[in-house]
């Protein structure tokens, strides 16, 4: 049955949760790296709690009007209004008060939760409508979701991604350098507004599969992810689209397997999963990639030591230096250098000798402050340079 899932065989409604779960995994994943590189994760979780208040509202509106309650678009658009209102609250506390952005997010989040959780617990004990299904809204919910929700939710994926695809170059600049950004024209406020705009319209149309709680993951972990993959911010916002579509379309299909888990969980399961498996293989900034510049530099530094003290003699005690000389065809297994060995001892003792006068030429103290007991000096100076230095020095001594 998995595999049906994940090839798009449990049937149309199905295949479209699948689809547009993986659409607004892509939105989330984009949006979240502006959010990311302008520091403001804890926005999104700010954005996300408000929404209850208005989900809540949403369904004892509709009630009183008749319904039953559970119109998605009815209960989206009052979770966008709660959304709005949570925003301005926390825009107008930053810029009104002497509260940090952290403190006012901190404000909001946990003033809106908990008037939101008032209001679900009374719409519990009311006993009207089709309430059951409110809590999918907290974790996230595809069973028995309809053909109509699934659309809604995948047009509004769609429809964020193609505004990202407007605005993400002046979204960009603003979130590396936001002075530069308005030196160059950009009106910074207004890009703020229309991240603030994305990550609201990203919470709204996850609420339904991912969850007011959990959205949070989907926007930043995907971000997170993609930067141990790359330096570039163009490349680091798509593979955190792709990061998030892939996340979210592998969460949502096992969750039609089993209809009785929540959607949401799976899917920041699945996130968690992508960024563990990058932090530990990624090539660049992994810790596999992270051990092996480690044990390079220490076979270096090994190598270095070593063939300094066949150069002067010096018997090598060291098991990791004899075995790594020993492999490099520089010292025979009685601990005797090679001829090459010997060449090359020499040559390192001479570069030593040739940093240390460098080191004492004040006119070449930029050169000079590369030195790092490593590197080889012919990457510093020209020929002439060594030679004008080999000059001073005096005829090179022979390695023993």
């Amino acid at each position: 049955m998995l595999a049906q899932a994940l090839l798009l065989q449990l049937g149309y409604n199905a295949t479209l949760v699948t689809i547009g779960a993986a659409l607004l995994g892509a939105a989330a994943g984009i949006t979240g790296t502006f959010l990311f590189l302008r520091k403001r994760a804890l926005v999104a979780d700010a954005v996300s709690h408000a929404t209850l208040p208005g989900v809540a509202m949403a369904f004892l509106i509709m009630v009183a009007l008749g319904g039953e309650g559970r119109s998605l678009i009815g209960l989206l658009l009052g979770s966008a209004v709660s959304a709005m209102v949570g925003l301005w609250c926390m825009n107008a506390l930053t810029r009104h008060t002497r509260l940090a952005e952290d403190a006012a997010i901190g404000a909001v989040l946990s003033v809106f939760f908990g008037f939101g959780v008032v209001l679900m617990t009374v719409i519990q004990s009311l006993g009207v409508g089709r309430q059951a299904g409110l809590e999918g809204f907290l974790l996230g919910s595809t069973a028995g979701m309809l053909f109509a929700d699934a659309v809604t939710i995948a047009l509004g994926g769609l429809a964020v991604l193609a505004v990202i695809a407007v605005m993400r170059r002046p979204m960009l600049l603003v979130s590396f350098d936001p002075e530069y950004a308005a030196a160059q024209g950009v009106n910074v406020p207004r890009v703020d507004m229309a991240m603030m705009a994305l990550v609201m319209a990203v919470t709204v149309v996850g609420l339904k599969i991912v969850g007011l709680i959990l959205i949070v993951a989907l926007l930043i972990i995907p971000a997170v992810t993609a930067r141990f993959w790359s330096e570039r911010a163009g490349q680091v916002v798509i593979l955190s689209g792709a990061f998030g579509g892939v996340a979210a379309y592998l969460g949502a299909a096992v969750s039609a397997t089993a209809p009785n888990l929540p959607t949401g969980p799976i899917i920041v399961l699945f996130s968690a999963a992508l960024f563990l498996l990058s932090l530990l293989l990624a090539p660049g900034r992994g810790v596999l990639a992270a051990i092996l510049r480690h044990r390079r530099f220490q076979a270096r530094v090994h190598m270095r030591q070593g063939l300094l003290a066949l150069a002067q003699g010096q018997e090598i005690f060291e098991p990791l230096t004899r075995r790594l000389l020993r492999r490099a065809g520089l010292m025979r297994a009685d601990g005797v250098a090679t001829d090459d060995g010997r060449a090359q001892a020499a040559k390192a003792l001479r570069d030593e000798a040739r940093w240390a006068m460098l080191r004492r030429d004040q006119a070449q103290e930029a050169a000079s402050a590369q030195y790092d007991g490593l590197r080889g000096i012919e990457t510093v100076l020209t020929a002439d340079q060594i030679a004008a230095l080999d000059a001073r020095i005096g005829a090179p001594k022979e390695a023993i």
